[in-house]
């Protein structure tokens, strides 16, 4: 069994209420720091707080998201996030305010603290106390996006199929069967148009104020400084932006005219994209969530005993939930648990292809808290997305060579492995949009919903459109947007899949060169957690953080290349 760390300044068995809460906070506040040590003791208490805090939000989070549908988890969620985190925020603040005045803090180790305490600083720039109150409404509001999305079914046949499960069928060689079901889901999702539209709306104009009451124009800026993006501009996603139109979109289009011919079709449709070009079924990499969890505990333990362990831990301390089924919330995630320094998985499988990449994706971010897991203070562990994300994407890559785990037959490894690895291409242009839908949000903020959709669609077009003909689809391809989770509840979090994809495939490049030295520079940068800038730990994982047009077509060539080897 795993055991949470040992408590050495609050109490073992502290009950999460603001009554107990609040003397903690206190005495931090209240404490005199009299030498450089007792400022780091000072600094390894209140990182144990925070801790103890973050672990019982990650379980309220969880459950919630286990099961939508039980009122008590969602009102377990919402008393955390209306009751604790509003009366913790002005403490953090003063706390901060406190760390930065002390006459000790040019003692600390310069380079241990640095990034910890320029993000401290860049929290004091931010903090509003009129945003409180509205930070608590938006935590609240935009989790209503997992209660709608987490209710949606189909029935397919005499079956009901939760979304994810319905998706399997677009797989399907039968063509008007792929055509039926992608118009059943997505006439599901449209008739939840409107109540989303709004909720959106809601939300944008919250976000909107708390960038107006800190100062700034709008919330794309605001965000920007809140995410604590030191490393690029709006101006660099920009420019990935314009990278990924010109030297990923032309390989994409050219695999669409391949995919159309493979199937003999005048016109590839939306319900045509995920259909295997072979003619083949889909491929069943797995019966059920069970032999899934088993065979990625080998899949890892034959890149290296350390990882599959880690996974087997999970296992043995039911660290996993991965079955889909109606009342569970959308989406897959890796949750770290700060203070038993192992994380939770959760996930929607339907035994599909898709469910592996996820596993072995999210095993990537399991593998990167177990990693960070004894670093000083919990904020080393909050590893700027950019980072998480290398982990997760690079792990995809890394064990493909081992998925023979999965497949038996030859020819349906060499099927999964180019489908991965054309997968890696198609995230690109999705990422691109995300997020340029997003800058146009933000920066825009009285927009209509009718302005939104077009926005969407002027955006999406230049980067393929997805590869298919959507005459007559129109209001669907509009509504495309509304699927991804991140634009409601966690806002400008996905250029950083981006960044990190091509970072990845640094990574893989490494990897096919010289195996044992690449997974080593990989799981030495992974270690430092946010102890060092995004670029340094990018340079010690052997790769470049870098976005521009010349790199992109380096690392699309060299995808291209292994595609073709299969």
């Amino acid at each position: 069994m795993i055991h949470k760390k040992t408590r050495t300044y609050i109490p073992a068995h502290l009950e999460i209420k603001w009554e107990t809460l609040e003397p903690i906070y206190k005495d931090l506040l209240e404490r005199p720091i009299n030498s450089t040590e007792e400022l780091v003791q000072w600094l390894h208490d209140r990182s144990e707080i925070e801790a103890a805090l973050e672990e019982d939000f990650a379980w309220r989070y969880i459950r919630m998201t286990c099961d939508t549908a039980s009122e008590q988890l969602l009102a377990d969620f919402q008393y955390f996030a209306t009751e604790i985190e509003p009366k913790i925020a002005p403490y953090s603040n003063e706390l901060n305010k406190k760390l930065v005045a002390s006459k000790y803090l040019d003692k600390l180790d310069s380079d241990k603290y640095f990034i910890y305490l320029r993000g401290v600083k860049k929290s004091l720039e931010l903090f509003r106390e009129e945003n409180i109150p509205l930070q608590t409404e938006i935590q609240v509001e935009q989790q209503k996006y997992q209660s709608i999305s987490g209710s949606l079914s189909v029935h397919i046949g005499d079956k009901e199929y939760t979304l994810e499960q319905a998706a399997v069928f677009l797989k399907d060689t039968d063509r008007a069967k792929r055509q039926e079901v992608w118009e059943k889901i997505t006439t599901r999702r449209l008739q939840e148009k409107e109540k989303l539209d709004d909720l959106f709306d809601h939300l944008r104009a919250l976000r909107h104020k708390v960038a107006l009451n800190a100062g700034f124009e709008n919330y794309r800026d605001y965000k920007f400084q809140e995410l604590g993006r030191f490393d690029y501009t709006p101006q660099d996603c920009y420019a990935f932006h314009e990278a990924i139109e010109l030297e990923i979109v032309p390989i994409l289009r050219e695999q669409a005219i391949q995919r159309q011919e493979a199937l003999g079709l005048e016109t590839l449709r939306p319900w045509d994209m995920d259909v295997n070009t072979s003619g083949k079924p889909a491929l069943k990499p797995f019966n059920n969530g069970g032999e899934l969890i088993e065979k990625s505990i080998q899949c890892f333990r034959n890149i290296n005993s350390y990882l599959g362990e880690r996974l087997e831990i999970m296992k043995d301390n039911n660290l996993f939930d991965v079955e889909s089924r109606k009342g569970k919330a959308p989406g897959g995630y890796n949750y770290p648990l700060s203070e038993t320094g192992a994380p939770f998985i959760f996930m929607n499988s339907a035994n599909t292809f898709r469910d592996l990449t996820t596993m072995v994706h999210e095993g990537g971010h399991a593998v990167h808290t177990f990693l960070t897991a004894d670093l000083e203070l919990n904020d080393f562990k909050h590893c700027p997305s950019e980072v998480a994300e290398l982990a997760s994407m690079s792990m995809e890559l890394i064990s493909m060579d081992n998925w023979d785990v999965f497949f038996d037959n030859g020819e349906d490894l060499k099927r999964a492995k180019r489908d991965q690895l054309v997968d890696v291409l198609k995230t690109l242009p999705w990422v691109a949009v995300v997020d340029q839908f997003q800058h146009w949000i933000y920066t825009n903020p009285d927009h209509t919903a009718a302005e939104r959709a077009e926005a969407w669609l002027q955006i999406y077009e230049p980067f393929g459109a997805g590869f298919a003909d959507w005459s007559g689809l129109e209001e669907a391809e509009a509504n495309l947007w509304q699927k991804q989770l991140h634009i409601f509840e966690i806002p400008f979090y996905y250029i950083e899949y981006g960044f990190a994809q091509l970072g990845a495939i640094a990574v893989y490049k490494n990897y096919k060169e010289n195996p044992g030295k690449a997974l080593q520079q990989y799981l030495n940068a992974l270690k430092l957690g946010y102890t060092k800038t995004i670029k340094e730990i990018y340079e010690i994982a052997g790769i470049k953080f870098d976005f521009s047009a010349g790199y992109v077509k380096e690392l699309a060539e060299f995808i291209k290349a292994e595609i073709d080897k299969l």
